[in-house]
């Protein structure tokens, strides 16, 4: 009877969850749409971000706002997509939170494997913050090679990228770079093609490279320049960085040790959050969080000036599930692209998939929106049930998405 029960009340559960997201086309036929395939909730705290890699995904955690449960970074097995099956948890390290973490196929002198990075943040004084090198070439006993202390307060969000026979780890630290301390760099670069010993080789200010400083604490309209998050391209020989209210900073970095400023975009929004790359490198999607927070998308031939192709949204018929912290219901996350498909990780309204065979104007194609939960962990939604979808990350043959209340959940590809 308890079985039947359960059964039932999860086929309601996926049936609510799938039609949050779909949408009718004229005519009545059905448009592409996300199908539930599965869904775990690891409990005990809030998810962070999710990375896949083989049939493996990688759920990182957050803290709330006064807990700090250390949850790691949690290890599902998809070989059954539609029966995650949890195996391992690593960077569980006392006091700390960790929401980004990055997975990839590294092979050098030194490794031959799989390589996880995880971002630590602190949540006491005294505690650990930088990030940590694992070993998860086998996800089910993951090793830790490394621990990189990094100040004042951690690395917020990271990036793992190997090219020329080396690999290299690039963190952004928002609390580092201030008037107040004008040599200390936001954006650091570390060589670990030897994984256990780990180098920094370089690193890049807008304070000290550019002039342009912010003070530490912003009085009134947020107008800070800070580092909140990196990606490379695919030949780790130019790093994006999201900027916060300076735009998205594009550096050359052939040489590690000496980046070298090529351009960015201007300030609009505000708060760039993260960026995507597609159309070999050309086109850069930007996502800022802020209240109403949409994607831009760019064309960057031309670092040095690049032109802005369209603003991405939602058909205004959606509505987010609840209200989250700061206004943020309706802001958009992180961008991710898979063929010609942008996938956004769109806090309250979900996950949202656009069509970009036209990047001058994307199409709407679908969303998925998980079924709001309560939140226990007081920093979202105190007291109400809300979604909060924090990550997203496609693959060949699924989706995956984080939301910060209910975990991870695991999507068919709808195009």
């Amino acid at each position: 009877m308890a079985a039947r029960l359960f059964t039932f009340v999860w086929i309601l559960v996926v049936v609510a969850a799938a039609g949050s997201s779909g949408h009718v086309r004229a005519g009545g036929l059905q448009a592409p749409r996300f199908q539930v395939l599965a869904h775990a909730d690891p409990g005990g705290g809030y998810s962070g971000d999710v990375v896949g890699e083989r049939h493996f995904a990688y759920l990182s955690s957050r803290r709330g706002k006064t807990d700090c449960p250390a949850q790691g970074v949690r290890v599902y097995n998809l070989a059954n997509p539609r029966r995650p099956r949890h195996v391992s948890t690593f960077a569980a390290l006392k006091d700390t939170w960790t929401e980004k973490t990055i997975v990839r196929r590294v092979k050098t002198s030194g490794f031959d494997g799989v390589l996880a990075v995880s971002s630590f943040q602190a949540c006491t004084n005294g505690a650990f913050g930088g990030f940590g090198v694992y070993d998860v070439t086998k996800p089910s006993r993951p090793r830790r090679l490394a621990l990189v202390r990094t100040v004042p307060r951690g690395s917020h969000e990271i990036w793992l990228a190997t090219a020329r026979g080396h690999a290299w780890v690039y963190t952004a630290e928002a609390a580092a770079e201030f008037a107040v301390a004008p040599d200390s760099f936001g954006f650091h670069i570390y060589d670990v093609s030897s994984p256990r010993k780990p180098a920094e080789v370089g690193g890049w200010s807008a304070c000290r490279d550019l002039h342009e400083c912010s003070p530490l604490v912003a009085t009134g309209a947020d107008s800070r320049y800070l580092v909140h998050s990196v990606i490379t391209n695919a030949a780790a020989t130019r790093a994006y960085l999201s900027y916060w209210n300076l735009g998205t900073v594009i550096l050359d970095i052939h040489d590690p040790a000496h980046p070298a400023y090529l351009g960015r975009t201007p300030v609009g929004q505000g708060n760039a959050h993260s960026a995507w790359l597609t159309g070999g490198g050309k086109i850069m999607l930007e996502t800022h969080e802020v209240v109403h927070g949409r994607p831009v998308v760019w064309q960057i031939a031309d670092p040095a000036h690049p032109v802005q192709l369209f603003t991405v949204r939602l058909p205004a018929a959606l509505q987010p599930g609840g209200s989250t912290a700061f206004g943020l219901a309706d802001s958009v996350h992180d961008p991710k692209v898979l063929g010609r498909y942008a996938y956004f990780s769109w806090y309250g309204q979900g996950v949202a998939l656009f069509d970009l065979k036209n990047p001058a104007k994307p199409r709407f194609v679908t969303r998925f929106r998980p079924p709001p939960k309560r939140d226990g962990h007081e920093l979202l939604c105190p007291g109400e049930a809300c979604t909060a979808v924090w990550g997203v990350f496609p693959t060949r043959n699924y989706v995956l998405a984080s939301d910060l209340n209910s975990g991870l959940w695991v999507l068919s590809r709808p195009a």
